[in-house]
């Protein structure tokens, strides 16, 4: 048996991304945005709790003034997506006529995200640009771009690096997946 598998709960996990990898998506996302947001006094808002170690790192490396505001929202139950999104943690931060880039661990359905838009197009955003560690593909029901996409990834269910099966997993530096 592989000694890097890791279990949480009923689940084993083996690696998948490392953490070398990671940081290079992200400093992929910090070049572009810090070409494009630059005198745009852009909000980033992180989706909570997943999007934490992204944030924090990416935020590490973008050269300009910004603001950063967290949210949160929930819609998975085990390994699966309820497809029922419940906000926890709304917006703290007058976003109209802003530039609001929305931060995301994972863009899977997309639903999460989905609801996230509406909020900002209701508080009048002057625009709205998705940043996104990760992004499944095969998986994503959205009919929105997703601007800064760090790795597109295969539908496989992944802990790690912030993301979470029942609320473990988060605090591993490289990224797992599961074990079938």
């Amino acid at each position: 048996m592989n000694k890097n598998i890791i279990q949480l709960h009923d689940k084993k996990f083996e690696p998948f991304i490392s953490y070398e990898q990671i940081d290079r998506a992200i400093q992929y996302i910090a070049d572009r945005l810090n070409k494009e947001m630059k005198g745009k006094n852009p909000l980033f808002v992180p989706v909570l709790n997943g999007a934490f170690m992204f944030a924090g790192d990416l935020f590490k490396k973008l050269d300009f003034p910004c603001e950063i505001s967290f949210v949160k929202f929930s819609s998975y139950v085990g390994t699966t997506s309820t497809e029922d999104v419940k906000q926890l943690l709304g917006f703290e931060t007058d976003v109209k006529g802003r530039t609001v880039v929305i931060v995301e661990d994972i863009i899977d359905t997309g639903l999460t995200i989905h609801k996230i838009i509406d909020q900002l197009k209701q508080k009048e955003a002057r625009e709205v640009k998705i940043a996104t560690l990760l992004f499944k593909p095969d998986a994503f029901k959205g009919n929105y771009k997703v601007d800064y996409i760090g790795m597109k990834i295969p539908n496989d269910f992944i802990v790690g690096y912030g993301l979470d099966y029942n609320q473990y997993g988060r605090n591993y530096k490289d990224i797992y997946k599961i074990v079938e």
